[in-house]
């Protein structure tokens, strides 16, 4: 059993540009957090991380977004929802929170973040579209966020 309280899931490529958003954001406030935290970076949410995130209170899930945000991000709690079909290849984070509390009988407070991207080809480096929001992602995050689950 991990003794930390919280896990991050930074989801993304950062060699697709604004992809990166989730690893560019834990690279940002990894400095920031306090020991209870735990990082962990994902090129996408596999079946596995259910069994993972059974280890932890609370669970958030970073993710580059397509969806123009006003704020350039948005923050909500995310609810366990069965997926229309599982695969090897992917999963949502409601997926992984099915699996999580229908296998294993857990249940962690959950949320997500999700950052608006701009640009997503295969280049390495974020917009700068994808700069200002990850910077008030991250002011937001600081703020108000670790101070609700620290």
């Amino acid at each position: 059993m991990i003794n930390n309280n919280v896990l991050l899931f930074g989801i993304g490529n950062c060699g697709r540009e604004d992809d990166g958003l989730g690893w560019a954001f834990l690279d940002k406030i990894k400095p920031l957090l306090p020991n209870n935290f735990d990082t962990e970076y994902r090129y996408q949410l596999q079946v596995e991380d259910a069994e993972l995130a059974t280890q932890y209170q609370t669970v958030i899930f970073i993710d580059a977004h397509k969806t123009f945000f006003k704020k350039g991000f948005m923050w909500e709690k995310c609810y366990p929802k069965a997926a229309d079909s599982y695969t090897s290849h992917e999963l949502n984070p409601q997926s992984v929170l099915h699996l999580t509390s229908t296998i294993y009988n857990k249940h962690p407070k959950s949320f997500t973040l999700g950052i608006t991207g701009k640009t997503f080809c295969l280049s390495i480096g974020l917009s700068e579209a994808a700069k200002l929001n990850l910077a008030s992602a991250l002011d937001f995050f600081e703020k108000k966020v670790l101070n609700l689950v620290n």
